[in-house]
């Protein structure tokens, strides 16, 4: 009886760990409802939708493009979605992707991926020639970024979610903070942007005084997530997944009991083209194929992408043809890449 006792708590105890780690990605996904089990349609509707065309022409997925991915695979257990942290404090105004990730819930090896695209990664943008791959949001949206990444990646990203700075700001202090290591060299920059937002919206700031260990607010954790000035745009990326990972924790650590009140607060801030009845499919699917893990990379891999100008802009030129290769045998294959020394 005793060990029955104890097989039930394992499996307990093994559930609940599993539910907070879908429920911390999928709250940055705004998909979270499934995963919770007792949302409805009209707590959906706090969620901003969008339009987005679905036509393989207008999300730049042509024959080739599904003839490869078929053959990578071929029960389509793997479902890619855009992730954009656009650089705008007015949802009105125009913006770029300052920050571009792919996430892709792959049932096949029970894994959420975080693939960070570098923001100054120079690509084909359509109908806009080659430019930063974040200028692409600014003339053409969400339609147009993730057109830019299928046909250059030879990915098959249908729908997105995007948050604003203001938006990621609010939810992180929605959750009371994210404990970041602050660099001594990162601090004059974090107080640096957090006076430049605060003069925009008319707010007050508290400044970072020292080094260290520390629970960032959102306007500096925000503020740390920008830094472009310390180090490379490589580190800038790290710097952005450190507080996407923290928060992730700071949730997971938050308990079962507060996700629904959480989740109520956080998805006004979060925008998506997925219909209230797709999210309530794929949260369902993730928790029934028994994804546990949370993976991160970054493209281009080191020794994969040469910074150089461009008329007076930096950029970064990548090795397409190895990138995508990385991309894709990550993405569905579930092999890390490997740096290039």
């Amino acid at each position: 009886m005793e060990n029955k006792k104890k097989h039930s708590k394992k499996k307990s105890n093994k559930k609940n760990k599993k539910i907070p780690i879908i429920l911390s990605i999928f709250i940055l996904l705004a998909l979270v409802a499934a995963a919770l089990g007792g949302y409805t349609f009209t707590q959906l509707n706090k969620m901003n939708t969008a339009d987005l065309s679905k036509s393989n022409e207008d999300l730049g997925i042509d024959s080739e493009i599904e003839n490869l991915i078929n053959s990578q695979d071929p029960k389509n257990n793997v479902i890619n979605i855009a992730l954009f942290g656009l650089d705008r404090r007015d949802k009105n105004a125009s913006s770029r992707s300052d920050a571009l990730m792919i996430a892709s819930i792959d049932k096949n090896h029970k894994k959420i991926k975080l693939s960070s695209i570098m923001r100054d990664t120079y690509v084909a943008v359509p109908g806009h020639g080659n430019r930063k791959i974040t200028e692409a949001y600014a003339f053409g949206g969400p339609q147009l970024t993730i057109k830019t990444l299928n046909q250059n990646f030879k990915l098959n990203i249908k729908d997105y979610v995007a948050v604003d700075f203001f938006g990621l700001e609010k939810i992180i202090d929605s959750i009371g903070g994210v404990p970041i290591d602050v660099k001594e060299s990162e601090i004059k920059y974090i107080n640096g942007y957090m006076s430049e937002v605060a003069n925009i919206e008319g707010k007050s700031i508290t400044p970072i005084k020292k080094s260290g260990l520390q629970t960032l607010n959102g306007m500096q954790a925000v503020a740390y997530s920008r830094i472009r000035y310390v180090g490379t745009d490589y580190e800038r990326t790290e710097r952005q997944r450190k507080v996407l990972t923290a928060m992730i924790k700071k949730i997971q650590s938050a308990g079962i009991t507060k996700y629904p009140s959480m989740v109520s607060d956080l998805l006004p801030y979060t925008e998506t083209s997925i219909s209230k009845m797709d999210i309530l499919s794929i949260g369902t699917e993730v928790l029934t194929s028994g994804i546990t893990t949370i993976d991160q990379e970054r493209f281009p891999v080191d020794g994969y992408g040469q910074g150089t100008t461009v008329n007076g802009a930096s950029v970064i030129k990548a090795d397409m043809p190895a990138t995508i290769d990385q991309i894709h045998k990550y993405i569905f294959e579930d092999i890390k890449p490997v740096p290039k020394k």
